[in-house]
């Protein structure tokens, strides 16, 4: 099996002090609680109507030390909304001039994550795909790993059906259950964050968002923004496209299982 390992743009935020457990767990969706030291997951960080800020992966880097990354360009949308309700909180927000690698097979398959603790250079964390991400100042990849592409990363997101900030989801307009990944993102038995009345009543209701995330092949002269059109209707838009494999917002109606 071959392993490829990219560099993958992000931006990275500590938030640390005495408060940052808690203050982090009443904003983001998912539940923090159970994160031990060198633990990771994703979450949402929502606007209080419900629409999605941002996408990020929480670290416990310390007992009162967590790091936020998301998608690089949207550093200054993550600061904002961790500070906007951070009154009379014990917790500094300081940004991390960090590098994150992602690690990933060639053909999807899952991949076993390394039993590294929390270091000064590198930590392991959850990641997409069936692979792992590597983040620190100074992440060194596998021994075994061969360098990826920026092509093949798009390739390895696309097949994935992973939303990335700015494409998939955009910042005020998307909702949670547009994105694909509240399974791993939301909690639905912790209790209350920003957001959260949305989310939890289209879930309660079993109601499905308007538009989905779906794979679908396309010509190799796609591009986003391109319309997706079946039987003549036009029935989503592309949003990445990675040779003749693309992701594409869906309307629910034109879903096919």
């Amino acid at each position: 099996m071959t392993v490829l390992w990219f560099a993958t743009p992000r931006d990275v935020i500590l938030v640390e002090g005495p408060d940052a457990q808690t203050y982090l767990h009443s904003q983001v969706s998912n539940d923090l609680r159970p994160l031990q030291v060198g633990q990771s997951c994703w979450a949402f960080l929502l606007q209080p109507t419900g629409k999605v800020d941002v996408l990020v992966r929480v670290w416990r880097r310390g007992e009162e030390a967590f790091v936020l990354d998301t998608d690089a360009g949207f550093g200054e949308v993550l600061v904002a909304r961790v500070n906007r309700f951070k009154i009379r909180v014990k917790a500094d927000v300081t940004p991390l001039d960090w590098t994150c690698l992602g690690v990933r097979s060639a053909d999807g398959a899952d991949l076993v994550a390394p039993a590294l603790d929390a270091s000064d250079h590198m930590g392991v964390v959850v990641g997409w795909g069936g692979g792992y991400d590597l983040l620190g100042p100074e992440p060194v990849p596998p021994a075994d790993a061969v360098p990826g592409t920026e092509a093949d990363l798009l390739a390895a997101r696309v097949a994935a059906a992973w939303p990335a900030m700015g494409s998939e989801i955009q910042p005020g307009e998307t909702i949670p259950a547009e994105t694909g990944v509240t399974p791993v993102a939301v909690s639905f038995t912790k209790g209350c964050y920003p957001g959260q009345e949305l989310v939890e009543r289209m879930d309660s209701r079993g109601s499905v968002a308007p538009r989905l995330l779906q794979v679908v092949d396309v010509p190799a002269d796609a591009a986003p923004g391109d319309p997706l059109v079946r039987d003549g209707d036009t029935i989503g838009t592309l949003t990445s496209v990675a040779g003749t494999r693309a992701i594409a917002s869906v309307k629910r109606s034109a879903i096919v299982a």
